[in-house]
């Protein structure tokens, strides 16, 4: 066990394809919202999150105010061996290691970790819903998940990454860096 996550063979089940979206628009400790967002990455693997694949880094405006801090947007697919529960307790763990505080909704973040999808899991509970309910509205998710994964198809919609990307509603303006 490294840096205080738990063993993630506990509880292991078969492996499922997860997409996780991770943002940022201020830089906490780092040089660049960026940075963070690397450094972020970097911890998937020992909290039992392999990548798969990730996305560029994409950019957009902030929403629903634009005149906040702009936001650096990727998207991961991992190899998740633990429930959804489990897996969005890490995630909020490693939110937690770079200065994430839950403020008001929509408010500047250093680190904003979202859990899509779960192997197709349908879910409706207090604590958790899949997939992401407000992931398919947004250009700054389904833009860089399409860049990855184009076929990937919503679990309720059946609609692919890539029709999803064209026609968001949310995030109009993101698009890859350079």
């Amino acid at each position: 066990m490294s840096q205080g996550f738990p063993e993630s063979g506990v509880g292991a089940r078969r492996p499922v394809r997860a997409v996780v979206a991770l943002g940022s628009n201020l830089p906490g400790d780092h040089a660049s919202p960026v940075d963070l967002l690397e450094a972020a990455l970097s911890l998937f693997s020992e909290a039992g999150l392999p990548i798969l694949r990730r996305s560029c880094w994409w950019r957009s405006s902030a929403w629903p105010d634009p005149s906040a801090n702009e936001y650096r947007n990727g998207v991961a697919i991992v190899e998740a061996t633990m429930d959804p529960g489990a897996m969005i307790g890490r995630l909020l763990e490693i939110e937690s290691r770079f200065g994430r505080r839950r403020a008001a909704r929509n408010a500047d973040r250093t680190l904003d970790l979202d859990l899509i999808d779960h192997g197709g899991c349908i879910l409706d509970s207090p604590d958790l819903t899949l997939p992401h309910p407000r992931a398919h509205d947004r250009r700054f998710v389904m833009g860089p998940l399409a860049e990855i994964a184009p076929d990937w198809r919503h679990p309720r919609l059946g609609r692919t990454a890539a029709s999803l990307a064209a026609e968001a509603v949310v995030g109009r303006d993101a698009r890859p860096t350079p």
